[in-house]
């Protein structure tokens, strides 16, 4: 674990994708409180949360001290429609973090989660019927293929694809065709160790199945018993977020020990990014990335 570098997400001060209530800290103090814990990057959070020059982006960084490892994009990749505008969104943001001087900065591609609604409702208790087919297989992977070819040959970045509960990608078996769908030269795994629990998998699989497509990683614990609450009152996505579905790390089902020893293993370099989604009302965001990054630290001394 010398070699990894620990960061941080604006989603863990309460700044999400989604529009849900309540407001989020600016992302001064985000970022303020990132660097006084000792988290030496951020990912760049929802368009807009941050500054969108490159030179603002720069200087505000660099006033903290932190690194920027990479910028999550959604886009409706089963839409087929949707996705020369989503090559169009990436290539922004690429562009953003190259002209700010992250050039080693991923494009985090994702579905455009929470936007199907029969996919929302059964976060975490997703079955075959709910699946793509075949052909709609066929569309998405051709997307996700154009997005990170796109990227790539324009900046020069490359593209890991964040599997995510409340999107088509959510499941072991989603994740599997997903990879059988895409090109490996082209597009990696961002590992959220949350995500692929809540979705019904063991993330320490992944690193076995795909050592050599796991690019990037993200630090999430899942609440194993806020999931069988969310299966057995039937709430959606949102609603298990707000029930703290992804609690601290080392409070719920994730076995990030047995992880770290693996990282260890496989000589992992990249980056180990922590997300928590603390919404307003939920907690302190300081506390729990304090928590989260203690913990962390307690862990790679442990498997020393």
């Amino acid at each position: 674990m010398e070699n990894i570098k620990i960061a941080n997400a604006p989603c863990s001060w309460g700044a999400l994708e989604f529009e849900l209530e309540g407001k989020s800290l600016g992302y001064q103090q985000v970022l303020s409180e990132m660097a006084e814990l000792g988290y030496v990057g951020t990912e760049l959070g929802d368009w807009g949360f941050m500054p969108t020059d490159p030179q603002a982006l720069r200087s505000a960084l660099d006033s903290f001290g932190l690194d920027l490892p990479g910028a999550f994009v959604p886009v409706a990749l089963a839409l087929e429609e949707q996705h020369d505008k989503g090559v169009e969104n990436a290539l922004r943001i690429a562009r953003l973090m190259v002209e700010a001087g992250y050039k080693d900065a991923f494009i985090i591609l994702a579905d455009d989660n929470g936007s199907v609604p029969e996919r929302t409702q059964n976060a975490g208790r997703i079955t075959p019927e709910m699946a793509l087919n075949a052909d709609q297989w066929e569309v998405y992977g051709r997307g996700a293929n154009k997005v990170a070819a796109a990227v790539k040959e324009k900046y020069g970045l490359r593209t890991v694809f964040h599997h995510h509960c409340a999107g088509y990608v959510e499941t072991p078996e989603e994740l599997d065709a997903l990879m059988q769908h895409t090109d490996p030269g082209l597009l990696g795994i961002c590992l959220d160790m949350g995500h692929y629990a809540f979705g019904g998998g063991n993330p320490m699989d992944v690193l076995e199945k795909y050592p050599e497509r796991t690019w990037h990683i993200h630090f999430k614990d899942y609440d194993g018993e806020v999931g069988s609450k969310s299966r057995s009152k039937g709430w959606n996505y949102f609603e298990s977020v707000e029930h703290g579905v992804f609690c601290k790390l080392g409070e719920g089902r994730v076995d990030f020990g047995a992880i770290i020893q693996k990282l260890d293993e496989l000589d992992y370099k990249g980056w180990i990014v922590v997300e928590q989604d603390v919404l307003p009302g939920m907690g302190s965001p300081y506390e729990c990335a304090k928590h989260n990054l203690e913990y962390i630290n307690k862990n790679r001394m442990l498997t020393k």
